[in-house]
């Protein structure tokens, strides 16, 4: 069985760099497929566990997420599929769009928020 090919754009919206896209395949997560193409993620345990690889799924399938009595209306888990346990994320931290990308592999063609600044969005800083 021949594996699909999808195309996951990463923006760093905390930074000035350029926006690229790559090629995932189902079967390989963005991680790993942004490493074969040679862009650096932050990650830490590879097991869905720390949530250092968090990413914000911004658009699937050409449908831009709206928020409408607060709720989503790109489905994350039609986009996604994972590995093993998201552990690192709560219900409501899927339900907002975040995804583990250590562990995911996509569905459909998607556009994805990444970097530092995404996992800051889910942990607040303990040092306040």
């Amino acid at each position: 069985m021949v594996s699909q090919r999808h195309d996951v754009t990463l923006e760093w919206p905390d930074a000035d760099r350029e926006t690229r896209t790559i090629a995932v395949d189902e079967d390989e997560t963005v991680l790993e497929a942004a490493e074969r193409s040679g862009i650096a993620l932050p990650f830490g345990c590879r097991t869905g566990a720390c949530g250092t690889c968090t990413g914000r799924l911004l658009e699937a399938d050409g449908a831009e997420p709206t928020a409408a009595d607060d709720e989503r209306t790109v489905d994350v888990d039609g986009a996604f599929s994972y590995r093993r346990s998201p552990r690192a994320l709560k219900d409501r931290h899927r339900t907002a769009g975040y995804v583990l990308l250590c562990i995911a592999s996509p569905r459909t063609d998607c556009r994805l928020a990444v970097g530092a600044n995404v996992h800051t969005e889910l942990v607040e800083n303990p040092w306040k």
